[in-house]
């Protein structure tokens, strides 16, 4: 289910690339051709938006920034072709009944702060086979500093979690930088690590970790206001935390697409080498 939905995602998005595979075009016509033709078609409606889940646990000290998700999908239904719900699920990984709606959301995130307790053995199993399965776990950090009691919980989850397969920085030049937005680094409501960390699972990033409170960054009230302060660098990187979540949602759905060598003639132009048809 988390594969066709991310293929669904992914099909959608990359119509507005410009430069298609034979095979891109084909599911493109296909999706198409099922919105004109038929009130069925299974790429339409509530059911196939692409939904985000924020998930909590035991204890106090997991959704520090409640506003976050709501105006990041804004800002994804804004800027991109994704069919985003634009209202995030709520759902507690300690909750047997939340196995339905954990397997429709491809992408889970999670903020914290302070330690909160740790996932008991049955939670960690079913968050794990989601991972396994497609699904992509953000685990962002509030408390706005390195090496606090937040950071020493994440380290130990991901240990438990995929043992074998350490949490570590993510390359430069990995595909979630690019993902969409081309990013040097990723900043939240502070800019504390230089970029994001992940285990990589079966060839992608299924945990990514964020020291920086992306979350802060994103908050928004009903009045428009933001939240909370951007330091150091003002409105500026406020607008890079929100391409950072843009990223992370385009990599979630279509993962490596980006790699491919249709993008390599756009992004030489885009340094003004010159390109050989």
């Amino acid at each position: 289910m988390l594969a066709e939905r991310a293929r669904s995602a992914c099909a959608m998005r990359v119509l507005d690339i410009g430069v298609l595979s034979r095979r891109q075009f084909l599911v493109g016509a296909a999706l198409a051709g099922a919105s004109f033709f038929g009130r069925r078609a299974w790429a339409l409606g509530v059911s196939s938006q692409l939904t985000i889940a924020e998930v909590s646990g035991p204890g106090a000290g997991y959704v520090p920034r409640s506003s976050a998700l709501r105006r990041l999908l804004w800002e994804v239904d804004k800027r991109t072709s994704l069919d985003v719900r634009l209202e995030s699920v709520a759902l507690r990984l300690d909750d047997a009944r939340s196995a339905p709606e954990l397997a429709r959301s491809p992408l889970l995130y999670l903020a914290g702060s302070g330690s909160p307790p740790p996932l008991d053995d049955n939670t960690l199993a079913r968050l794990r086979r989601h991972l396994q399965a497609g699904g992509m776990l953000v685990v962002d950090n509030a408390e706005g500093h390195l090496g606090g009691a937040f950071d020493r919980w994440t380290r130990a989850l991901a240990e438990r979690l995929l043992p074998g397969e350490p949490l570590r920085p993510l390359a430069e030049d990995h595909v979630l930088y690019k993902s969409f937005y081309l990013l040097r680094g990723a900043p939240g409501r502070v800019n504390a690590a230089p970029g994001l960390e992940g285990i990589t699972h079966d060839g992608r990033a299924a945990l990514v970790y964020s020291q920086n409170d992306l979350g802060g960054a994103w908050a928004r009230d009903t009045l428009g206001r933001w939240e909370h302060e951007v330091v150091p660098g003002g409105e500026e990187q406020r607008e890079m935390a929100l391409r950072v979540g843009i990223n992370l949602l385009l990599y979630a759905t279509c993962l490596d697409y980006k790699a491919d060598q249709v993008h390599v003639p756009f992004i030489l132009n885009k340094r003004r080498w010159r390109v050989t048809p």
